[in-house]
C-alpha cells in the first residue's frame, strides 16, 4: 500500500531550507554553533547524539559535544551550562535525556537560556507554546509532527486529534500544538494516558491518532478508524531470536496490521525519527539569526 508519509524525504526538504539559511548567514560572517552535552554512557544517548552531530556537519552549523562521566554532580554540569549560555559563538545547546538519577532534569533545563533552548525544554518556551506565542522555541519531535502532516497535506482544522501518552517531550506540547487558535491546528485533542478507561474507544474515534506511550505494538488494527492517520512517535526494543543481537526495534503501533486500515501511517523508522532532527536543525539556525538581529 502506497499510503506512507515519508519522515525522510519531507526531513530532507527541510535540510534543503536550513541549508540554505546557514549559508545566507555565512555570507554575513555568522556560523551557526550547536553543542551537545551528554552525561554517562547511556548507548541511545551516544548514538542519538552522533547522528544530530553529523547533521549539523553536513549542513555547516558547528556543533561541539561535551561527554561528562556518569558521577558528574548536578553543580558541575550547570557550571558547564553557565558558560556555554555566556559564549557567543553558541547559539544552541541540548542536554541529552535521560540524565543520571542524581541530577534533576527539570533543573537542568531551566538553566538553559531560553533563546538558546533549542529543544524547546526552558518554562519560557513551554510558557510560550501554552499561549500560542511563535518567539519561543518548540520541542522538536512534536513540532516535526505538526510539519509531517502540514507538508503531506492532512487537513487538521476540526479534526479529532488522539494523542496516546502525556509525556512532558511529546504528548503534552503535541496537544499544545494543535489545539492552539492558528493555522495548521484547530484540533479537537484528546489526551490519552495510563489512567484512560476504554482507550480503544477514544482512538476508534480519532481522525489523526498519534502514539507516543512506549509501549510496543500497543495500537491494533481494531482500534484505528478506518481512512485515519497513523503517526507512530514510539521506539520500544523487543526481543527477537531472528536479530543479530537478540532484539529489535519496533514502534507503539502495530504497523503490518494498522497500515491496510489507516489512511495514512508513518513507517517505523523513517517516519518521526527523522524529522525530530530537522527541527532541531531549523531551530538552531533560527537562534543564530535572531542572534543576529535577523529575527
Amino acid at each position: 500500500m502506497n499510503n506512507l508519509i515519508d519522515g525522510r524525504a519531507i526531513a530532507e526538504q527541510l535540510h534543503q531550507e536550513t541549508a540554505a539559511r546557514v549559508a545566507a548567514l555565512k555570507a554575513r560572517g555568522v556560523q551557526p554553533g550547536l553543542v551537545f552535552v551528554r552525561v554517562g554512557e547511556d548507548p541511545a544517548s551516544r548514538v542519538y547524539v552522533g547522528m544530530k552531530a553529523r547533521m549539523s556537519e553536513r549542513l555547516g552549523i558547528r556543533s561541539v559535544t561535551h561527554v561528562l562521566p556518569e558521577s558528574t554532580t548536578e553543580a558541575e554540569l550547570l557550571a558547564l551550562l553557565e558558560r556555554l549560555n555566556g559564549d557567543a559563538e553558541v547559539h544552541g545547546i541540548l542536554v541529552q535525556a535521560p540524565l543520571p538519577k542524581h541530577i534533576r532534569h527539570q533543573v537542568i533545563y531551566a538553566a538553559v537560556a531560553p533563546h538558546k533552548d533549542v529543544d524547546g525544554f526552558h518554562p519560557v518556551n513551554v510558557g510560550k507554546l501554552m499561549l500560542g506565542d511563535t518567539t519561543g522555541f518548540r520541542p522538536c519531535t512534536p513540532a516535526g509532527i505538526q510539519e509531517l502532516l502540514i507538508r503531506s497535506h492532512i487537513p487538521t482544522d476540526g479534526a479529532e486529534v488522539v494523542i496516546l501518552g502525556r509525556g512532558e517531550i511529546v504528548g503534552k506540547p503535541m496537544a499544545a500544538i494543535l489545539c492552539q487558535k492558528a493555522p495548521h491546528a484547530n484540533g479537537t485533542v484528546t489526551l490519552c494516558h495510563s489512567r484512560t478507561r476504554d482507550i480503544a474507544s477514544h482512538c476508534r474515534r480519532a481522525d489523526i491518532l498519534i502514539a507516543a506511550m512506549g509501549v510496543p505494538l500497543f495500537v491494533k488494527a481494531d482500534m484505528v478508524k478506518p481512512g485515519a492517520v497513523v503517526i507512530d512517535v514510539g521506539v520500544n526494543r523487543i526481543p527477537d531470536p531472528a536479530a543479530k543481537d537478540g532484539t529489535r526495534l519496533v514502534g507503539d503501533v502495530d504497523f503490518a496490521a494498522v497500515q491496510p486500515v489507516a489512511g495514512r501511517i508513518t513507517p517505523n523508522p523513517g517516519g518521526v525519527g527523522p524529522m525530530t532532527i530537522a527541527v532541531l536543525m531549523q531551530n538552531t539556525v533560527r537562534a543564530a539569526e535572531m542572534a543576529a538581529g535577523l529575527k
